[in-house]
């Protein structure tokens, strides 16, 4: 296929708010990530599988990417290392091509006053008028993220990826203790008999 010829369909923002239940500056960025991704990598959703995004949290922002890039835990092709960044990196396996991009400033450096006033949100000490400052000033941070050119949002690379397996089905066992099922390969080897990772008693003289 040649995706230089196909022009990408980018879905609403309204769609992932939608999703994820509320508009926050985490969707925003989630959605801008995605939607530079695919395109500058000439990859619509109706790739599906062949599209691959590896996030580096777990933040509301990997919402946003499944739902813009079609990329999910259930199809194998959205990857979590838990590094606590924001840092998106995607992988068009038809072309080989791909993306990486890290956040250029943080939401608390991009509305200071937004920042103050979600402490006290959060902490349970705000004031009924401070709620809806925090929800103009968390609106008003979303859309300036939507708005933003992206080399101002984000560094955008082209980086060199070993493209990972695809995802494969594993046949499930039975858990000597608990009797439940787990896929084979996160099995553990107990005593000379399998069980999953919750009954697995870890062996450390360390």
């Amino acid at each position: 296929m040649d995706n230089s010829t196909i022009k990408p369909k980018i879905i609403p923002f309204s769609e992932v708010t939608k999703f994820h239940g509320h508009i926050c500056p985490g969707t925003a960025i989630g959605y801008r990530a995605g939607e530079i991704a695919i395109k500058k990598l000439r990859s619509p959703k109706a790739l599906d599988e062949e599209f691959l995004a590896i996030v580096e949290n777990d933040s509301c922002s990997v919402d946003a990417i499944q739902v813009v890039t079609g990329c999910t835990f259930g199809k194998g092709n959205l990857i979590f290392k838990d590094h606590g960044k924001h840092v998106y990196t995607f992988l068009n396996r038809d072309s080989g091509e791909a993306l990486r991009l890290s956040l250029n400033t943080g939401i608390d450096v991009m509305n200071h006053e937004f920042a103050a006033v979600r402490e006290k949100v959060f902490s349970g000490t705000a004031s009924d008028e401070e709620k809806e400052e925090f929800e103009k000033r968390k609106n008003e941070t979303s859309q300036n993220i939507l708005d933003m050119p992206e080399d101002e949002l984000f560094k955008i690379e082209q980086v060199e990826l070993e493209i990972p397996e695809e995802a494969r089905i594993f046949q499930s066992i039975k858990c000597a203790k608990c009797g439940e099922l787990v896929a084979e390969h996160r099995a553990r080897v107990e005593n000379g008999a399998f069980v999953c990772i919750p009954c697995f008693d870890d062996y450390s003289r360390t």
